[in-house]
């Protein structure tokens, strides 16, 4: 694989590769009690590369029998628009309106819990799959944020594993809690109940 161009970037993939065609983690074993979801961070001026990383790996997934289902979170928000036939009125809001304003309406048309994990489920019932990736995270944001869509996925997606690739960093500390921080700037508010793939070991 040659991903010269980021210091480190090779051996991300080598690694993703090397956990999501265990068995072990196909199987969801060491989890616990917790729902498999993981959070793969990554720099964001990595985020080239690590569309690269993701498309590289679906293809040598399937290759070793490993059925990636790919959610991207922008191409769905576009499909949501469309489906609802409010990309155009939105469009043409956003001349009329404030920024906060046209945040508010974005979050109220885009509802995680009424419309975009329904959505998502629909795709999950679709076809067949080993494990879920869900990408486009820093392009749907501020209206649509990382912890709400986890939250709220809990309930739809605890049977396959699942790996949202993060622009920034998943922390963790004693007195606070993991935390998303998105571009490595914006804590994403606190979500606890997610693995860092790579402290993931086979």
């Amino acid at each position: 694989m040659n991903m010269s161009a980021t210091p480190g970037i090779a051996e991300k993939y080598d690694h993703l590769l090397k956990v999501i065609s265990s068995r072990r983690f196909l199987a969801m074993q060491g989890l616990g009690n917790e729902v498999p979801f993981f959070i793969c961070p990554f720099p964001p001026a990595e985020t080239v590369d690590m569309q690269r990383v993701q498309k590289q790996l679906v293809k040598a997934l399937e290759k070793k029998g490993v059925h990636i289902l790919e959610v991207n979170l922008y191409d769905l928000v576009m499909e949501l628009l469309e489906k609802r036939n409010i990309f155009k009125r939105i469009f043409e809001t956003e001349k009329k309106v404030s920024k906060d304003q046209l945040l508010e309406l974005l979050q109220g048309v885009l509802d995680a819990e009424k419309h975009l994990i329904p959505a998502i489920g629909e795709k999950m019932a679709a076809r067949e799959f080993d494990v879920m990736f869900i990408t486009g995270v820093g392009e749907v944001f501020p209206y649509l944020r990382s912890h709400n869509v986890l939250n709220n996925l809990q309930s739809t997606a605890k049977e396959k594993p699942t790996i949202l690739f993060f622009p920034g960093s998943y922390t963790f500390s004693l007195g606070e809690g993991s935390s998303l921080d998105l571009f490595g700037r914006l804590r994403d508010d606190k979500y606890y109940r997610a693995f860092d793939i790579f402290h993931y070991d086979i």
